[in-house]
């Protein structure tokens, strides 16, 4: 049965049909496009004359306007909902890879980047947001556990079936393919998903209380560093360099390399479930979501000393394990699941959605800086360059380990007055003074 009153009964099956399955076709182009430049950048940089710098740049250019983007949409699906949000942004993702297409400048190649970013910001918000309208709320949490593992296929489909068509059509044959299919996804869904009651204008008002309140709690800056640290550097890692590590430091082949590629696809596509099975599990012991995100944040660092110091092992075993990390924002937002109640958990997710995104541009432009300071031989750039870069984004996630697992009396204190918090809005909402 969907949940917006007015609109009618819908069997599960139609429900999967008009709207699980559209969202989930956007967000698979989200996952995509993230990762694509991974398999172009040697194209790219050959025919453009890239460094390493104009790369990591243009990479995370889509970072930059994806997290510009995700509070304004989180207010606008909240108002209009997310049928046309998603359909209208989709729209500027379509025109961006279009630009990229046909562009015959760095500059070009930039703003196609910067529009295809912000216009797969809504996929995972608007496609939470959908589920959370239409379904069922026990059916939610294992929708949105295969909703992350369908549309992370997109990452896998930007390796080797990639490879494949840019070896048919070119790079510039596939973004005109994948701006058609932006544009197709986006009349999918203005088309099939049912129409919603839209939310009252005065929600909004609320949307800004809670912003302020969230970002006055200091639980809240004790865990985004930690998060879009980790997680941020596991998206800019997947996104570009682990394909120009496995390309200049490991020497390998084209088809090695791809191969990679696409078993680190894999462990992102798998990590969402796994991470949730086991933070499940932990819970029912008394071992809460940010004790394994700080274990996590650990072995994470491991993987990346383990590339850094050049351990005696196959580098694809610490590259699988950084891959699947990009799928712990399943306990960030289980962290703050147990910081705030109900009424603005929703808005915690979309303000800490800014510091994983926002991350991920820093820190894929910053690793493309320390690269460059070494000159490149043959196309190459040496180990050195690229063990000083991820040494530098390590020193960064163990501060904010350290910072996230120090004690604090104001956290402690923040936890009691969002209990407070939580009881008075209620109170309010009963009495009807107040719309969620």
């Amino acid at each position: 049965m969907p949940r917006q009153a007015g609109t009618g009964q819908m069997s599960m099956l139609q429900l999967i049909v008009r709207v699980f399955l559209p969202f989930v076709g956007a967000y698979y182009l989200s996952f995509l496009f993230r990762t694509i430049n991974a398999t172009i950048a040697g194209s790219l940089a050959a025919e453009f004359g890239l460094s390493a710098g104009n790369l990591g740049l243009l990479t995370s250019v889509y970072f930059l306007t994806f997290a510009a983007a995700q509070i304004p949409i989180g207010i606008l699906l909240d108002r209009y909902g997310p049928r046309l949000v998603q359909s209208a942004v989709l729209l500027a993702a379509a025109a961006g890879a279009a630009l990229f297409a046909v562009s015959d400048h760095f500059l070009l190649l930039l703003a196609g980047r910067a529009l295809i970013g912000l216009g797969v910001a809504a996929a995972m918000t608007s496609g939470l947001k959908a589920l959370l309208l239409w379904f069922p709320g026990e059916r939610v949490p294992l929708l949105n556990g295969l909703m992350i593992m369908m549309a992370a296929s997109g990452a896998v489909t930007a390796t080797l079936p990639a490879d494949w068509l840019v070896a048919w059509i070119g790079w510039r044959g596939l973004f005109n393919l994948l701006a058609l299919g932006s544009l197709g996804c986006s009349l999918l869904i203005f088309l099939i998903v049912p129409k919603i009651v839209p939310a009252s204008p005065s929600a909004s008002g609320t949307t800004k209380i809670g912003l302020k309140t969230i970002f006055s709690d200091p639980r809240f800056w004790r865990l985004a560093p930690l998060s879009a640290t980790c997680i941020g550097t596991a998206w800019s890692l997947q996104g570009l360099w682990a394909a120009s590590w496995f390309n200049d430091v490991d020497s390998l082949s084209r088809p090695a390399l791809l191969q990679n590629l696409l078993m680190m696809a894999v462990a992102l596509s798998l990590g969402a479930l796994v991470l949730g099975v086991v933070a499940d599990r932990l819970r029912r012991r008394g071992i809460g979501p940010g004790q394994l995100l700080s274990s996590v944040a650990i072995l994470f660092i491991a993987a990346q000393l383990a590339l850094i110091v050049r351990l005696p092992l196959p580098s694809c075993i610490s590259w699988v394990f950084i891959a699947s990390v990009g799928a712990a924002t399943v306990l960030s937002y289980a962290v703050l699941a147990e910081y705030y109640p109900k009424e603005i958990a929703g808005r915690a997710n979309a303000a800490l959605n800014v510091f994983h995104i926002g991350g991920a541009f820093a820190l894929q432009c910053l690793t493309g800086l320390v690269v460059q300071l070494w000159p490149a031989v043959s196309g190459h750039y040496p180990a050195i360059a690229y063990q000083a870069a991820f040494g530098v984004n390590v020193a960064l996630q163990i501060a904010a380990a350290i910072w996230f697992t120090l004690p604090s009396r104001a956290s402690v204190q923040s936890g009691e007055n969002y209990q407070q918090l939580a009881a008075k809005r209620s109170e309010l909402l009963a009495r009807g003074f107040l719309r969620v």
